[in-house]
């Protein structure tokens, strides 16, 4: 019962802080206004850069913009590291199969969870599938990146020593999956699992799958703690930064946001490596 109820503990950790850090994220002040182009959600502009500025008397005409052609392209970002694979394409291979490992992991507990209530041989075979390419990409891909920021000068300069940790922890997860899906193909843990999970009955697992399990608890349970919860702040690092072009008119929202951000008073300290000391930092 002490897996179980860890592994219930980890998802709602991670729905918890997931939660708590979109909140944090929505409650900062205004970010700089950036207005860098193309912005998709101008209508008809997107595609080529353009926005409202273009019209003579912007100010006095309707906006339209396109919440579709926004989702779309934030849908490329999401899914496919679209920005990576555009400026850094070898380091993009290396991105993509972990994160595309996860998104099968992910799709891994949603088929578990359907063959609970269907009997199918196909759903079994997915879940073999799903299961054992998404181990396998998120190994390749973690400890793959872990190499190369060990060993590429640019990205070693740049790189912490929580950085490397995190990579290192989720080849560990991956690693021992691996090793459960070596001597367990069609994932029968896997299946023991969600069974116990939704009818709260215990199952014994082996060392091995117990080890596994424990560390995949974790690790859900740490992402949303780290930086590693990008999946977060990317809707408001595109939606309400990189892609915030509303105007500023006075006395809209835009002008009261940017007086709210006038008066804003800086908490904490200031403690990057280039500055002399941890001083406090003066508005």
């Amino acid at each position: 019962m002490f897996l179980v109820i860890f592994l219930y503990i980890a998802f709602l950790a991670f729905i918890g802080f997931s939660l708590k850090k979109a909140y944090d994220f929505a409650k900062m002040p205004m970010h700089g206004r950036w207005e860098l182009y193309p912005v998709p959600k101008e209508k008809g502009r997107g595609e080529y850069g353009g926005s409202y500025l273009e019209e003579t008397k912007w100010y006095e005409k309707p906006r339209e913009t396109s919440l579709v052609a926004e989702i779309i392209d934030m849908a490329k970002e999401i899914i496919f590291i679209k920005k990576l694979f555009d400026n850094q394409r070898p380091f993009w291979w290396l991105s993509y199969s972990m994160h595309l490992g996860i998104y099968a992991m992910i799709a891994w507990l949603v088929l578990l969870f359907l063959a609970v209530f269907i009997d199918s041989s196909l759903l079994n075979g997915l879940i073999a599938l799903a299961g054992g390419a998404g181990i396998i990409m998120v190994m390749i891909g973690s400890i793959g990146l872990l190499i190369k920021r060990m060993v590429n000068p640019e990205f070693k300069m740049y790189t912490t020593g929580l950085e490397y940790f995190n990579l290192f922890f989720l080849f560990a997860v991956a690693f021992t999956g691996f090793l459960c899906f070596i001597t367990d193909p069609m994932f029968q843990y896997g299946h023991d699992m969600m069974g116990s999970m939704l009818t709260f009955s215990p199952f014994a697992p082996s060392a091995l799958v117990t080890l596994h399990l424990v560390l995949a608890g974790a690790v859900i349970i740490y992402i949303p703690l780290t930086k590693m919860s990008h999946y977060v702040g990317k809707f408001f690092s595109f939606h309400k930064v990189l892609w915030d072009n509303d105007p500023y008119l006075p006395g809209n929202e835009i002008a009261e946001k940017v007086a709210a951000g006038k008066s804003y008073k800086q908490k904490g300290q200031w403690s990057a490596p280039h500055y002399p000391g941890n001083q406090k930092i003066e508005n």
